[in-house]
């Protein structure tokens, strides 16, 4: 029967330092300078009729114990029907036809996400 050994020198203290570290960063404060960059790319990039939809985007950052997140949110909404979803994924009219969507959200965001994963890899790896 074979059998695996490991063995370790030396102790944990730079990665316990580190770890200790991060707990007192603001990560908040990332997060929320790239929040309100996504709703600045979000007003510009929505398709305009009335310009209702564009100008109603905004955002919430939600902690929960181990995580914090960023919603982007959008209060135009009609009928109980958020336009901003309709405008993106399309919906049927009342005639029975279909207004196809556009997907103006995904390429806003996606230079927003990739600037947000890199400071926040600098916050984190920072001095």
């Amino acid at each position: 029967m074979s059998m695996i050994s490991v063995r370790s020198r030396g102790n944990f203290d730079r990665l316990e330092k580190a770890l200790k570290k991060s707990i007192g960063r603001n990560y908040k404060k990332v997060l929320e300078k790239y929040a309100e960059k996504g709703v600045k790319a979000l007003m510009e990039n929505t398709p305009i009729d009335t310009g209702e939809t564009a100008v109603s985007w905004g955002y919430e950052i939600v902690e929960e114990p181990g995580r914090i997140s960023v919603h982007w949110t959008n209060s135009h909404v009609v009928q109980g029907v958020n336009i901003a979803l309709i405008l993106q994924y399309g919906h049927g009219t009342g005639t029975g036809g279909y207004v196809r969507g556009v997907d103006y959200i995904n390429p806003a965001l996606k230079p927003i996400f990739n600037a947000m994963a890199d400071a926040a890899w600098k916050e984190v790896c920072s001095e």
